[in-house]
């Protein structure tokens, strides 16, 4: 069975380029880069040439690069390391109102350490709502999180006017960045951006599975959470992934060189798509957000016209077309995720969401294919009701 993957918002195949690039580090040289010796040394190079394309990519110097196991771990390290290095400051935490859960759980955690966190709000259009942001800034904020991105909706959040309005009244806060779903879809640019660290992943950008890196604007002090070693700087310790980081650094530099064309593509396939689901009377697109905000060019979900987006997935599934009722971090789970709540779906809306997102090699033809059997799908469980 040929199938179509309609969920690259939760993880991506890895280029051809990318995995050449990773090959010889698992068997030609599989020196651990801390040796000393000739091979240790050309693969502690292979770390820094990925550091420079990380840093080439983000807007960044490569000695603020700092690799991770993937985003949910630079997004642990830039909470609860960001947060800890500033309780003189202050213990005030902001936290977005749709925030991926490796960023708003470490930040809830937070509370146990006797901060004080609270929750930025979306104003009745959907949008990230910026009065309110200003009127809950304070002098002792010292940490502020709002993602670029959305990976439900794709909504791209107006950052920049996010820090410009911390930065006049918290001058001791940090801005992190959950860039995971933007890159390669959005010019990320650290100084443009006005934030302090950014998070991203290897696997949303066509590289593998368990890289990921902080990368940070400037020296400012962050506490590790993993210790034992000298490895990133102090930042990180343990024995680099030399294979995983390295395409992690080509996946950054191919999506970023590639952005414009990428966008291109998709944003054709994602109008396509969204027309066939209209006109085929399969569901309601949901676009949240106020008139013009951006929205990422591979992201479409919408409320499906059936039963619960979950039995639509199940024969979707046996068809062989992927796709997701949401953020597969959280659809295993029997709560709903805030983020459907946050933009005023009801409980019975929220439960026929089915989120569909493509990637910069889908074709034409899957889009139509996978619209054919999503209208299959559902007059085989119409006749069922």
């Amino acid at each position: 069975m040929e199938q179509i993957h309609f969920d690259h918002a939760a993880s991506t195949p890895v280029d051809e380029r990318v995995l050449e690039a990773m090959r010889g580090w698992w068997q030609e040289n599989y020196a651990n880069p801390s040796s000393r010796h000739a091979a240790g040394v050309a693969a502690s190079e292979a770390l820094d040439e990925a550091r420079r394309r990380v840093a080439w990519a983000t807007g960044a110097r490569p000695d603020r690069v700092t690799f991770t196991s993937g985003a949910t771990e630079a997004n642990n390290l830039a909470v609860f390391g960001s947060a800890r290095a500033r309780m003189q400051h202050g213990k005030h935490v902001l936290v977005g109102p749709l925030e991926h859960p490796s960023t708003s759980v470490p930040a809830s955690a937070l509370r146990e350490e006797g901060f004080e966190v609270e929750e930025l709000r979306l104003n009745s259009s959907g949008a990230l709502d910026l009065e309110d942001a200003e009127a809950r800034v304070r002098p002792d904020t010292v940490l502020v999180t709002q993602m670029l991105a959305n990976n439900e909706f794709g909504c791209v959040f107006p950052v920049r006017e996010l820090t410009r309005l911390v930065r006049r009244t918290a001058q001791h806060a940090a801005i992190h960045v959950d860039a995971v779903q933007a890159l390669g879809k959005v010019e990320i640019d650290l100084e443009t951006l006005g934030a302090d660290s950014i998070a991203i992943s290897a696997h949303k950008i066509n590289g593998p599975k368990g890289a990921g890196a902080l990368v940070r604007a400037d020296d400012s002090v962050i506490h590790p959470l993993v210790l034992g070693g000298g490895q990133e700087s102090g930042l990180r310790a343990g024995t680099q992934d030399v294979p995983a980081i390295s395409g992690l650094g080509l996946a950054a530099k191919l999506a970023e060189s590639e952005r414009e064309a990428s966008v291109a593509h998709m944003s054709e396939l994602t109008e396509l798509l969204s027309s066939e689901i209209a006109g085929r009377g399969l569901g309601r697109v949901i676009k949240p957000g106020a008139p013009g905000q951006p929205l990422l060019p591979n992201i479409l979900s919408f409320i499906v016209d059936g039963p619960p987006a979950e039995v639509f997935l199940h024969h979707l599934d046996a068809r062989g077309v992927m796709a997701s009722a949401g953020s597969a971090c959280q659809s295993n789970k029997r709560s709903m995720n805030p983020a459907l709540f946050a933009i005023g779906l009801s409980e019975e809306e929220a439960r026929r969401l089915l989120r569909l997102s493509i990637g910069k090699r889908t074709s034409r033809d899957e889009v139509l294919r996978g619209v054919q059997v999503l209208e299959e799908v559902r007059d085989e469980l119409a006749r069922h009701v």
